[in-house]
């Protein structure tokens, strides 16, 4: 039951990121806090990079620019091909592209000096699992960085039940709690945690999004009731007479003993 459970859950991520390939790049939050990133993997001309479900390479890209190589590995074909394109564009040569799971990584241990993700665990059924893969094949005192969502424990049941309307391979966006235990647990020293926000225009998202029919106007209609009132916890407001949101942002950087 459980491997029919995962194969359900890969299906529904390769089925909405190949639809949102292309519009995922579109919405400019994507593009925020990547210097929050360099800085705190610290990054170095010497690093061998692993960025775990890489998307379409924007992280891959900037940190290409620091490190001697990065791999990307995605679970789905139409990210890793916006990758390449995105590292074509950019003329970088020191980037290569794989197209595969999270858990298990295909890769041995200790092939990597940095392995980082952004924006994946929410999409994860296991990301304890993903965790503990990406220390694997992290090499004894490389880092690993993780950079996703962190909602505050009384308002994820709602942020929850708006993603997965938004996207249905949303699993679980962890509490603020959730992810300060999950670096606690892993065995990684040197802990270090940075956090921001990134604003999103809602229309703008939700033409970037793939919901079930009719799941737009819910999505709308959620957020624009949340208006001053923030039980989603992401702030929904308006500005310039459009309804924008932030969604808060936690980073953690640990060292592999």
């Amino acid at each position: 039951m459980a491997d029919d459970k995962e194969q359900k859950h890969r299906e529904k991520v390769i089925e909405q990121f190949s639809q949102q390939a292309v519009p995922f790049t579109q919405v400019p939050g994507h593009y925020d806090a990547l210097q929050v990133l360099l800085e705190l993997s610290g990054v170095g001309t010497s690093d061998e990079v692993l960025d775990v479900a890489c998307g379409p390479g924007l992280v891959a890209c900037a940190f290409a620019r620091h490190a001697k190589h990065v791999t990307g590995v995605d679970i789905t074909p139409a990210m890793i091909e916006q990758a390449r394109q995105r590292q074509g564009e950019q003329q970088l040569v020191n980037l290569s592209w794989d197209v595969g799971n999270a858990v298990p990584l295909a890769y041995p241990d200790s092939s990597f000096s940095l392995v980082l993700t952004r924006y994946s665990f929410h999409h994860l059924l296991d990301p304890q699992g993903a965790l503990s893969e990406m220390i694997r094949v992290c090499r004894p005192g490389g880092t690993v960085m993780v950079a996703d969502v962190a909602i505050p424990s009384a308002k994820a049941a709602a942020y929850d039940h708006l993603e997965l309307i938004r996207d249905p391979s949303h699993t679980h966006a962890l509490t603020e709690e959730e992810f300060e235990v999950l670096f606690q647990h892993s065995g990684l020293v040197d802990c270090r945690r940075s956090a921001y926000g990134v604003d999103i225009e809602l229309e703008t998202q939700i033409k970037a999004s793939f919901p079930k029919p009719g799941g737009d106007r819910v999505i709308r209609d959620m957020v624009t009731s949340d208006v001053g009132i923030d039980s989603l916890g992401i702030n929904a407001r308006v500005k310039d007479g459009k309804i924008v949101y932030t969604v808060p942002i936690a980073v953690y950087a640990g060292k592999k003993r």
